[in-house]
Formats: structure tokens, C-alpha cells, sequence
């Protein structure tokens, strides 16, 4: 079971094609961090999900790349927004999935999902500027990352940056600070319950969150201690879009798979586990471990971070 909310079914307006000048107004970008690139790989051979396609390990050779230290923040997108006039998908389709713990409860609205990810909320006027619908917004957290966000709004973001965003392989790369196995961004130590290591669900989920970490919903996009490299939350608090499809090489050769595999071809990889992770139902926090979703989807917990060549 994932953190993920399922997928739009409903459509939304074609979206307008939009031009703009590369990094008009993008004062708010941290120095990339750069990687030389080389041998390295994707995956594990310590599966722990299997179904997720995160083994076997494969190899793979990477071309020197530059990574964002921080996901992009609700300022920073803010700016990419006022210089372009860009629409997210969440406006265009009028809604997002909103998790229910972050709302207050007579404001619950329709069930997004099914009974099996019952958290998930359809909220009606919920974008990245009203993160929990209409008469909510970013105060306090312009530092935090900007969330409600799809794949083609990353995509155009990373693109006004002079961007683009990662691979998984470039993105594992970056996690693990090179080729050399690591199952954390920080070792393989297992985060515990003093939550000083990454903003991930503590206590029995999704009923009650001890918040130990510090943080019920999103923490700043800095917090935390880096990696040796300088990458802040490369575990838990957002997930974050890659440039991939979505594909599971182990179910490619089963018949019985054939549907599933054909539909995941139109989704995209998330990456990092986000602050709804938990380890006794969705271990996806784990540098190997991933998740698909459409490519249209947005949520509470689904942020993104930019590459360059």
C-alpha cells in the first residue's frame, strides 16, 4: 500500500502551450550541487517491495549532472508563477487530493479513493496556493516545499529554471552521494521514533502521528541534517517527480501482468517517501524504493526538485 493518491478520472481542460524567458525572476535558486557522474546503479538486490519494481540492482553510466540541494519552495514557485502566468494542473482540473488529517473534520469533503487509502480527500479549490482548499494558505510555510503540484507543472518549472528534472538513476546517485550501496541518505541506519533524522509518519498511521520529528504535515525544505554531498531531505517530507516512466521489469514477462504493466507505462516515478511514510505500511522512504502515479497526479505530499546538465 502506497501514501500515493490514485489517480484523476475525471479530465481537464487541454493546457494552453506557454513560452517564456529561462530563470526571469528565479533569484530564490540554490547552488546545484554537482556530481561527476560515472559507473553507478538504480535499484536493490534487498527488495522490499518487490511488486514496486526497485530490484534487481541494475548498472548503469551516468553523465556528469548538477542537482538542487532543496526541492522548490512555495516562494520559489511563486516567482516562477508571477513571471509566467503558468496554470497547475489542480487548477485546470479544479481539485486535488488533500490529506484528510491536514483539514479540519467538518470540512471533510468526497472520498478521492477507495476504502483501501481512505486519508485521501478530494478538495475542491485545492492548488499549491490553498494547499487545504479554499481559505487556506501559505503563511508561514513560503519555505516549505511547494506542493499540488503535477508532473507538467515540474516539468515547466524545471525548464524556466534553465532545468530539468532527474532521472531515478541520477536522483539515486545523488541520494547515495555516489555509486557505493546505501540504503538512507545518511547510512543504513533505520530511523527510530526520536525523529531527528527525516520528517516521515511516527506512531500508528494514519490515526495518530506523535509528530516527533517536529512536523505534521510538510517540514521547510531545509531542515534536517544534510547529506555529505549538501542534499536536504532526500527521505520523507515530499515526494518528488523524476523525468521516467514508470515501469516494473520483474512483471513484464508474467501474461497476467500485461494490463497492469501497459497502464503504468503512463506513469511517472516518485522518489523519497514523503511525511506519510511509515514503515509498517508504506517502507517507501528508502533511497531503492519508489512509486508510480499518473502523470497528472497532484497531492498534499508531491513536490519536486531540479537537475542540469
Amino acid at each position: 500500500m502506497s501514501c500515493c493518491p490514485s489517480g484523476r478520472p475525471d479530465a481537464a481542460p487541454p493546457r494552453q502551450a506557454t513560452t517564456f524567458d529561462t530563470r526571469e525572476g528565479d533569484t530564490g535558486r540554490p547552488d546545484p550541487v554537482r556530481f561527476e557522474g560515472g559507473r553507478s546503479h538504480v535499484g536493490t538486490d534487498r527488495a522490499e517491495i518487490p511488486g514496486d519494481g526497485e530490484s534487481p540492482v541494475r548498472k548503469v553510466r551516468l553523465a556528469p549532472f548538477r542537482l538542487d540541494p532543496l526541492t522548490v519552495t512555495n516562494d520559489r514557485f511563486a516567482a516562477f508563477v508571477q513571471a509566467t502566468g503558468h496554470v497547475t494542473d489542480a487548477e485546470r482540473y479544479g481539485w486535488s487530493a488533500v490529506f484528510g488529517g491536514l483539514m479540519a473534520p467538518d470540512r471533510a469533503a468526497q472520498m478521492l479513493a477507495s476504502d483501501q487509502t481512505p486519508w485521501w480527500i478530494r478538495v475542491d479549490g485545492a492548488t499549491w496556493q490553498q494547499p487545504e482548499g479554499p481559505g487556506s494558505d501559505l503563511s508561514g510555510r513560503e519555505d516549505h516545499p511547494v506542493t499540488h503540484v503535477g508532473w507538467a507543472d515540474a516539468q515547466a518549472f524545471a525548464r524556466w529554471a534553465g532545468g530539468r528534472l532527474p532521472t531515478e538513476a541520477e536522483w539515486e546517485h545523488a541520494a547515495r552521494d555516489g555509486a557505493a550501496p546505501k540504503r538512507f541518505p545518511w547510512g543504513d541506519a533505520e530511523p527510530d521514533e526520536a525523529g531527528d533524522l527525516c520528517n516521515i509518519w511516527q506512531g500508528r498511521f494514519p490515526t495518530h502521528n506523535t509528530c516527533a520529528d517536529g512536523y505534521y504535515g510538510t517540514a521547510p525544505a531545509q531542515s534536517f541534517a544534510p547529506t555529505p554531498s549538501g542534499l536536504f531531505n532526500m527521505a520523507g517530507n515530499v515526494w518528488e517527480w523524476t523525468a521516467d516512466s514508470y515501469q516494473v521489469r520483474s512483471l513484464a514477462k508474467a501474461a497476467k501482468a500485461r494490463n497492469l504493466v501497459a497502464r503504468r507505462q503512463t506513469q511517472k516515478v516518485l522518489k523519497g517517501g514523503s511525511f506519510l511514510c511509515h514503515i509498517s505500511y508504506c517502507y517507501r522512504y528508502r533511497i531503492a524504493a519508489r512509486s508510480g502515479v499518473d502523470a497528472d497526479t497532484s497531492a498534499s505530499n508531491v513536490g519536486f526538485r531540479v537537475a542540469y546538465d
